[in-house]
This record gives C-alpha cells, structure tokens and sequence, in this order.
C-alpha cells in the first residue's frame, strides 16, 4: 500500500526475510518530495507495537518531510515462528524481539532482529529503488525500541550516525524485561545479555567526539502526576545510563540525557519531543 503524506508519501513493504528463518516481515518507508537522495532515520517501535505504531502516532512524518529525511519503520519481531511460548505473554515473543540475535537453540533461527535490521533491511531498501542514501544512516526509538535504538548505534558506530531514544529500557540486565528476554533468548542469559545492555556498552566506549546520543525520559514528579509507570516498575533504569555516561567522560554535547516531568509512556509523551528528536537527527544526517 502506499499514501501520499506531506507532499511525499508512505509506503509499505512485505519481504521474505533470511535473517528471520525465511519469514514475511514487513515494514514502512516515508519518502519526502524532492528528487533526494535521502539520508535514512529508522524508527523501532516498543513492546507489543509493529511497523504501523510509530508511523501512524509518532508525529514524526511532518517534520522529516522539512528536514528531506526518509524514515523507516520495521517491525517489532518475528511474526510466525510457532514457536512454544511465542505468545504466552505480552513482553516476551511476538511483538518483543529486543532487537538481539538469539543465540538459545529454540530462539535462534528465527529471534535475529539485530542482524535484520543491521544488515538485510538496508539490503532490501537497495532493491526497491527509493531514492536513498544509506551512506547516511541514523536510528530512533522507544522503550524496548529505544533500548534497540541505543544498543544498535552502540555496536555500529561506523554504521549510523546518530542515536535518541524515548524512555528506552535502558540498563536491561537490572530489569525484569530485560531478565526474561535475555534468560530466554541468549544460552549465556544475562551475562550474554551485557552485549545488547546500553549501559553496560557506553561504559566501553571512550569520551570522544564521535558519540552522538539524545533520551529523553519521565522521571518522578513532584507533586505526583501521571509519570511512566515503567519507570516507577523499574523497567527502565535511566539513572545507570547517566552515571554510565559520566563515568565514561562524556559531555551533554555527546551524550545528552534529559528528565522530563509529568509525562507517560504513551505516545503522548513521544509526540511532545518528536521534532527535537528529527531535527537533532538532521544535524547529523545533513552535515
């Protein structure tokens, strides 16, 4: 399907994926008007979310389309497996892939969304004549998607440019969704787990200029307001990333982590900090 959309259009896109045991994936790809090339900002979307979450709720189209920036939207996860237990719970299986390769025997054929996103969607984003650049790549998301988001950038430095993340989980080996999925996933669990956790790598990485990193999160508000339950659950942990960044030399200029009061974890709250999010993006992508 494909719609016209700020003057480009958005369309969307079914493929047999390798890197996911030969299952249908799809995804969706915004194309600003104009001749391009277009730099590319990729878009993971959080638990129990697919392709269509952050297209349709994000906010993210208008503002892309002033920058001349071509976003792209993959799923969450493999759909399909059948898998035993794939669909026993929200935060775990369909709709959870956290943007890992699986390495536990029953998962790994299939749970590769990190190679997907890393290496075949760009592939297949070459064969459809879309007037991209994919020499200039940048990556966003929220929650599990901006853990994926942090995480991605993190191992791929030469590969993006730029990360920002809304509410990511993101010290995943000290929360509960991070426990399960890491315990379930990997064959060395947790400990395996530190390789795709956003605090543990940015403590690996030294101070210099080459980091580029925007999250916004909800922290506790005084007086109490409507805040991210995940927060409050400890799901997400936003405290080890800061002091991982301060203890890695990092300046507001690299590695810029910022509370916002009074917010949810809905989309609401993404809306809010979309264009900031896009235009920080553009700075890198355009330069």
């Amino acid at each position: 399907s494909s719609n016209k959309t700020f003057g480009g259009f958005i369309r969307k896109y079914k493929a047999t994926a390798e890197s996911l045991g030969g299952l249908s994936t799809q995804w969706n790809v915004f194309v600003p008007s104009g001749a391009g090339p277009f730099p590319v900002l990729y878009y993971l979307a959080g638990l129990t979310c697919n392709e269509d979450t952050g297209a349709w709720k994000g906010t993210f189209l208008p503002v892309a389309a002033a920058e001349g920036i071509s976003l792209v939207f993959p799923d969450t996860s493999p759909r399909g497996a059948n898998i035993e237990g794939e669909e026993e719970s929200w935060d775990f299986g369909t709709g959870a892939g956290f943007y890992l390769d699986a390495t536990a025997e029953k998962w790994s054929k299939h749970y590769r969304m990190f190679t997907f996103i890393t290496e075949e969607l760009p592939n297949l984003l070459k064969t459809l004549s879309l007037p991209l650049d994919l020499t200039r790549q940048s990556i966003f998301g929220h929650s599990m998607g901006g853990h994926g988001a942090l995480t991605l950038y993190l191992k791929k430095r030469n590969q993006y440019r730029s990360a920002s993340a809304f509410a990511p989980v993101s010290h995943p080996t000290k929360a509960p969704w991070g426990k399960k999925a890491f315990s379930n996933y990997l064959q060395g669990g947790i400990e395996e787990g530190e390789s795709y956790d956003a605090t543990c790598l940015l403590q690996q990485v030294k101070a210099d200029g080459n980091i580029s990193i925007l999250v916004d999160y909800v922290g506790e508000s005084i007086p109490k307001g409507d805040d991210d339950q995940f927060y409050k659950d400890g799901q997400l942990l936003p405290e080890a990333l800061v002091d991982a960044s301060k203890k890695a030399g990092f300046t507001q200029n690299n590695v810029n982590i910022r509370m916002q009061e009074g917010y949810d974890h809905s989309y609401y709250f993404i809306s809010t900090f979309a264009e900031e999010h896009i235009r920080f993006h553009a700075k890198h992508l355009k330069a």
